[in-house]
């Protein structure tokens, strides 16, 4: 009751006459009208028809408007038959609520009970019919239409366009033309529209041609239309002539040649786009960020988002998943929270993909119990969330948790499974990869190409040529054979296994090469004692492809130079690192360097190498260069290099490990059981060893200080056994 008194407070002066009361009744339903109060609407409704003048044509036809946009159908053909006083207006208006609801047989009827009709009414209808999918039924109306006008035809062709007839839409423009009906830039939209869908080039050309005589070479809708025909067709050149003549480009024109670089991953120039742009809305904010953030360049997402929101731009929902799975990328879970934080105030938190985000930051950050709060949050959970936790869980090595909650999954599909995989691969679980891949096998779920690299990658680390070799037979079986990833992971594997003449079958035989393909087959050469084959392969990949090096390339090379005594090359390849191939060398580099320097006996120069680092040298590198000194009788700078590892042993474990070893190989073993047992103090522990073994096709795992194997009892007995027989064996000898 108390909304009706406020309702009536819209009533700004006293009712002294019928006229005024009509005007009164007239405000209060335009004030219910606008503020959706349907209930307050109706009660005024029955009130106005007791006071009897519900049926004046002033007050129904507000009534009329009134239920029209609280899209009341049954009220709209009530009033309909009280009263049969409305006019050709009216019943348009009707005939086009009832198409919008989907009524198109009471619009039918409508229409058929018109007592006149004008080009209106039949546009309307015959769009109507094709809204609901009824062409025949609307060809049928648009043959006998009697005021076909550039609107009707226009209406007919984005009609059939939307049903998927765009061969029928083409026909329908070129009868237009021949009755001598002028399209206008709608029609334009539309036909243009009709070629990018039907991929025909030929007669786009010909729109254009079209477009340019008859003058709407100027029209931003059009031109538009004809950016987006150019990017659907990979005319990318076309699409940016076609901007850059535009006398006049809105937000569209621009977002769609942004989009262009974007999509061919061409951020500079994309970047350049984007700061020329007049106006942006919210697709091209999130267009730059998420491409950023896909192509690994997250400081620079985060950075243009925070530009975003200076600019009071409010992030889609897009847009905050990207920004999000930066964030996540760089692990920067404070900033992270406050995004959450923003994300539950205005309601977004069951959007899928932000979820799914939130979860992937707080994995990343090493935070798989926040992630899961979040995970319990979402309603309608998909694939993507269910993925998305059970990866949080796998890279955190909570894999009971992973395992758990990827057994409650309602549907498994392939991102589940290799979900599982990828995670157990991540943390050096071999043997788990393999039982995965085989209960994925046993419930009938096809593999996919990052199954096959995951278990690959598992046989290469493990060495197990056999396993490698069965996995290989069934990338042909589903035909993945001759997919670069499939291809390249198969490259490292049999190079890693030691089967170089295979690693090099392949790689001759993929169809296509990318760059990390290159690099499995120039590092596993290298690493195969093939070094001047593994130079000859980088010479051959700088001089037949436009493929630059990359780091572990150029680390290959370093190796190769290395192991087969071509110092001076070496260092001609690691001098040219910056300057020439743009990659500032890390500790790996400087390390390999250090190595090459040492095994060929110029010792004195390694160590001026190492002082010269931008970073701290890695233990290996100390380790490489008191070899070169041992071997070459180096003896001052092998004092020097000793009292760093014992003042870098102060500091991690790797530097005792190293220390305890230099003792070691001088035969000093009191200092090695000194080394030990400082590092038993400080409570520094050296990784597990792990080895393994292939008996008959199955992989059997041993950890250092692993108690947990069933047949250990029976393991230490053979063990004795062969003790006692090698004694026997000793004794008789």
């Amino acid at each position: 009751m108390g909304s009706i008194c406020k309702t009536l407070l819209v009533i700004k002066k006293p009712v002294k006459s019928f006229i005024g009361f009509i005007e009164a009744g007239v405000s209060v339903l335009k004030h219910c009208s606008k503020n959706r109060l349907i209930t307050e609407g109706q009660v005024f409704h029955a009130h106005f028809h007791k006071l009897g003048i519900s049926s004046h044509r002033y007050v129904a036809v507000k009534l009329l408007i009134m239920y029209l946009d609280f899209k009341r159908s049954t009220e709209v053909n009530q009033l309909l038959k009280d009263y049969n006083g409305f006019d050709m207006i009216v019943h348009n208006c009707l005939i086009s609520a009832n198409v919008e609801w989907g009524n198109v047989d009471e619009a039918r009827k409508l229409f058929d009970e018109m007592p006149e009709r004008n080009e209106v009414s039949w546009t309307a209808l015959i769009s109507g019919y094709l809204k609901c999918g009824r062409v025949d039924e609307s060809m049928w109306l648009f043959r006998r239409n009697p005021f076909q006008n550039v609107i009707s035809w226009t209406a007919a062709i984005s009609g059939l366009l939307s049903n998927g007839m765009h061969s029928r839409s083409i026909e329908l423009l070129l009868e237009m033309l021949r009755f001598g009906v002028r399209p206008n830039n709608v029609t334009f939209v539309s036909i243009v529209r009709a070629c990018a869908e039907t991929g025909d080039f030929s007669l786009g050309m010909s729109v254009l041609t079209l477009v340019v005589k008859l003058g709407f070479e100027e029209d931003v809708s059009v031109c538009n239309s004809l950016i987006t025909f150019s990017l659907r067709l990979d005319r990318m050149e076309m699409a940016r002539r076609v901007f850059e003549r535009m006398g006049k480009r809105d937000v569209i024109s621009w977002t769609a040649i942004l989009d262009m670089y974007v999509e061919t991953g061409d951020l500079k120039e994309a970047r350049k786009v984007f700061d020329e742009m007049p106006e942006r809305n919210e697709v091209s904010w999130s267009a730059m960020i998420s491409r950023y953030t896909q192509k690994g360049y997250s400081e620079d997402a985060i950075k243009l988002f925070r530009q975003m929101i200076e600019n009071g731009t409010n992030p889609n929902s897009s847009c905050l998943s990207s920004a999000i799975s930066a964030l996540a990328n760089l692990k920067l879970l404070q900033p992270g929270k406050t995004i959450h934080a923003h994300v539950m105030k205005i309601g977004m938190i069951n959007d899928v993909f932000i979820s799914s985000s939130l979860i992937d930051l707080y994995g990343s950050c090493g935070r798989p119990k926040e992630g899961r709060l979040v995970f319990d949050t979402i309603h309608n959970k998909n694939v993507v969330c269910w993925n998305t936790m059970i990866s949080a869980y796998s890279s955190n090595g909570q894999h009971e948790e992973a395992k758990k909650l990827f057994d409650q999954i309602p549907v498994k599909s392939i991102g589940s499974w290799n979900s599982m995989v990828s995670g157990y691969l991540e943390n050096e679980h071999y043997d788990m990869v393999f039982e995965v891949f085989n209960s994925m096998l046993l419930s009938g779920q096809t593999p996919d190409i990052s199954t096959f690299s995951s278990v690959l990658c598992a046989c290469a680390n493990l060495t197990s040529l056999e396993k490698g070799k069965d996995i290989h037979g069934k990338t042909f079986k589903l035909g993945f054979q001759h997919d670069v990833f499939v291809g390249t992971s198969l490259v490292d594997m049999y190079a890693k296994s030691g089967d170089i003449e295979n690693s090099k079958r392949v790689f001759n035989n993929m169809t296509e090469k990318n760059e990390v393909s290159w690099t499995a087959m120039i590092q596993g050469l290298a690493e195969n004692g093939f070094a001047e084959e593994s130079l000859e392969l980088f010479e051959e990949m700088q001089e037949t492809t436009s493929i630059k090096p990359n780091e572990l390339i150029l680390l290959a090379i370093l190796f190769a130079c290395s192991h087969c005594g071509l110092v001076d090359k070496g260092l001609h390849y690691f001098n040219l690192m910056e300057p020439l191939y743009k990659i500032k060398p890390n500790e790996r580099h400087y390390t390999c360097v250090v190595d090459m320097l040492s095994r060929s006996g110029r010792v004195a120069q390694a160590e001026d190498l190492i002082k010269s680092m931008p970073y701290e040298p890695e233990v290996n590198a100390w380790a490489a260069l008191l070899s070169g000194c041992k071997t070459y009788g180096e003896d001052e700078i092998a004092e020097r290099t000793a009292a760093t590892i014992q003042e870098l042993a102060e500091k991690k474990s790797g530097g005792y490990v190293l220390l305890s070893n230099v003792y070691a190989s001088a035969g000093k073993w009191r200092e090695v059981v000194k080394t030990r047992k400082l590092m038993k103090e400080r409570g520094l522990k050296k990784s597990g060893g792990c080895s393994w073994i292939e008996v008959k096709n199955e992989l059997h795992l041993f950890y250092s200080q692993d108690g947990s194997c069933n047949d250990l009892n029976e393991i230490y007995g053979v063990l004795e056994q062969l003790k006692y027989h090698m004694l026997v064996l000793f004794e008789h000898n």
